[in-house]
């Protein structure tokens, strides 16, 4: 029954997507249409019934109802409740029904919440986000029912891909789900604002906290996903460059974009078009994603591999929502006016480089994601991965992080240099010292070394915007831009740190033996068989020891899961302030020793630890525009009483 009320809720919430359409394009058309009143309360319902769908499914993961197709085949009921539940989206039904749900409950909050532009143009908007959302409810009801029961219900469920049976599968795919599906509303934004050429700073200051707690989920999801291949996949990589990690990445900097042109716009009135096209790449940028992670024609550990007739559905809501976008933007860009004008020198002029840096970065991961595909077309079988995306990336990425440290100093409009000599000359003596420190390593590569000697400089740059200010007056949107800023330098520290310095070594070891990388010294105590929930495993027990320091225990395990049947590594992690031991066991050879790969990562968690100051910048930026509105509005509605007051007293 708990199955027929989730697919009845599906039907009842795209029945009520279309009613939301026909209203907002009537409302968006004419003026006080009486249809346009049902628009708002049928985005409110459809987010209800959107929740009650998921929440019906995730009832029958909870109890592994197996008369469910999806259950049965992503799930078991020897599995721990935690992976039971993000079974529910740990497959492609599940998770674009997580997708669709995110989308509704977003549209029923613009809904509920915005007041602050024109009817007309809030009308428009909402149209556009449930024309986006029937492409998928339909792709959902009629190509990929999450409900769908089974005519035999078979004894028990294949399982959860073991890779996918871990904790960080109830965080990662979430937050990049609200980051992708929270861009829709740039996109709904963005073609609001052009139907109805009201392209001004009010509709950035609306769109903008819209576009920024997306960022941040997005930004969360993409660490969460980086460490979860670092320690789960057992290669010691926290960014490999693959397609599907591209496809979370690209939405990313497409939205970072957007944020800064967002800014532009709404403090200086500039940038009119630009902010547009960018609210279209955004959104764009995370349907090229959907596609290439549920198409079936990538091959990757996290990627969703179902048949062609749903890969050619997905292609062809991207060409119908991204193509009619571009149709649109080509024919109403000439009606958005030019927008203030700005000097080179100024904090204006400093955003659009960096927003120039990132289309050129996102181009060059585009281009290196979809090259391989293309030809495989013409079978010719290509591998595209660091040795291009490193170099090519890094010619727009250093000057980007150059103009970084100058731009939040410069002024609106116009600046001179002369004014801002003091900051860049403390900022230039960091750098040429870390310089020439770094220049006493051996072997540190010419990438790493630049990385170095550019975190330090962004680092004192990103807090130079506080000097001479009262940090308890500073609003917490420059507090926000500076924790990120600090969050850039920390996180990109970690990744020239790790790169640089770490050490790798490749053992076989008998028990007893003494093992060593970098400044750890260990012994291989014990080998020994323990059991799991849904797997067994041979558990490696080392004791290592820092620099002669007390002995650390270190548990790695090589697991065996028999639903379905894969071989695992569960690496062991030695965390301290200045980096981190990585152990993986390997299996036993002929000789009778076991293989250890162990890896001494230096200052690797500070590539985690940036991540999560960059959202937490973008946290605070957002509670302060958020904040920084309400009193806005409330000042207004202030003003408005008093005319009242005024006029009734006349």
């Amino acid at each position: 029954m708990i199955p027929e009320i989730g697919l009845a809720a599906l039907w009842l919430a795209a029945a009520l997507a279309a009613l939301q359409l026909l209203a907002g394009f009537i409302g968006a058309r004419h003026d006080n249409a009486e249809i346009a009143s049902l628009a708002r309360p049928a985005a409110l319902l459809q987010a209800i019934l959107c929740g009650v769908a998921f929440l019906c499914l995730l009832y029958v993961f909870a109890v592994t109802d197996l008369s469910v197709k999806l259950v049965a085949t992503n799930s078991h009921s020897m599995k721990p409740m935690i992976f039971k539940l993000s079974g529910a989206w740990g497959n492609h039904e599940g998770s674009m029904l997580l997708w669709i749900t995110v989308m509704a409950i977003a549209g029923g909050a613009i809904a509920l919440i915005e007041r602050r532009l024109p009817e007309k143009t809030m009308m428009a908007t909402l149209s556009a986000q449930s024309f986006v959302g029937l492409g998928f409810y339909a792709f959902l009801l009629i190509a990929s029912n999450p409900f769908e029961r089974l005519t035999e219900i078979p004894p028990e469920g294949n399982g959860l891909n073991p890779l996918l049976q871990d904790v960080g599968l109830a965080f990662h795919p979430p937050t990049l789900y609200i980051g992708y599906v929270g861009l829709s509303i740039a996109f709904s934004f963005a073609l609001g604002a052009l139907l109805t050429r009201n392209v001004t700073p009010d509709f950035a200051r609306v769109m903008r906290p819209w576009v920024l707690a997306a960022w941040i989920f997005l930004t969360i999801g993409i660490t969460a996903g980086s460490y979860w291949a670092y320690y789960e996949l057992g290669w010691g990589g926290w960014w490999f460059w693959d397609p599907v990690e591209n496809a979370s990445l690209m939405p990313w900097l497409a939205a970072t974009a957007l944020l800064h042109s967002a800014s532009v716009l709404a403090a200086r009135d500039a940038l009119r078009t630009w902010t547009i096209m960018l609210g279209v790449i955004a959104f764009s940028m995370s349907m090229v994603g959907t596609f290439l992670v549920r198409s079936g024609i990538l091959t990757s550990v996290h990627a969703f591999a179902v048949d062609p007739q749903r890969g050619s559905f997905i292609l062809a809501l991207l060409v119908l929502y991204i193509g009619g976008a571009l149709v649109l933007f080509a024919l109403r860009a000439s009606t958005i006016a030019e927008g203030e004008r700005f000097s080179v020198m100024s904090r204006e002029g400093a955003l659009v480089v960096n927003n120039v840096g990132l289309s050129a970065i996102l181009g060059v991961v585009l281009i290196g994601t979809l090259y391989p595909l293309f030809t495989e077309a013409f079978d010719v079988r290509v591998s595209v991965g660091p040795p291009y995306f490193n170099p090519v990336s890094a010619i727009f990425f250093l000057p980007m992080m150059l103009v970084l440290m100058v731009g939040p100093l410069l002024r609106w409009k116009s600046d001179n240099a002369g004014r801002i000599m003091k900051p860049l000359a403390l900022i230039g003596a960091v750098m040429l010292t870390v310089l020439i420190r770094s220049l006493f390593y051996e072997d540190i590569g010419l990438l790493p070394f630049l990385g170095l000697v550019l975190a330090a400089g962004v680092a004192v740059a990103s807090v130079a915007p506080l000097f001479g200010r009262s940090l308890r007056r500073t609003p917490l949107a420059i507090w926000g831009m500076c924790v990120a800023h600090l969050g850039i330098a920390v996180a990109m520290f970690g990744m020239a740190a790790d790169t640089a310095f770490q050490k790798e070594r490749l053992v076989a070891a008998n028990v007893g033996d003494i093992v060593e990388v970098g400044p750890w010294t260990g012994q291989l105590d014990t080998v020994n068989a323990v059991a799991g929930p849904n797997w067994t495993a041979m558990q490696a027990n080392l004791t290592m020891s820092y620099e002669g320091g007390p002995g650390q225990e270190a548990h790695p395990q090589s697991r065996n899961f028999w639903t379905p049947v894969m071989e695992t590594s569960e690496v062991a992690l030695l965390t301290r302030w200045n980096g981190q031991l990585y152990v993986a066991v390997g299996n036993q050879g002929q000789d009778g020793r076991w293989q250890l790969r162990l890896w001494w990562k230096p200052f690797v968690t500070f590539i985690w630890y940036g991540g999560l100051l960059i959202a937490l910048g973008g946290a605070l930026a957002l509670v302060g525009r958020v904040a920084s509105d309400l009193r806005r509005r409330r000042h207004a509605d202030e003003e408005d009483m008093e005319d009242e007051l005024a006029e009734a007293t006349a």
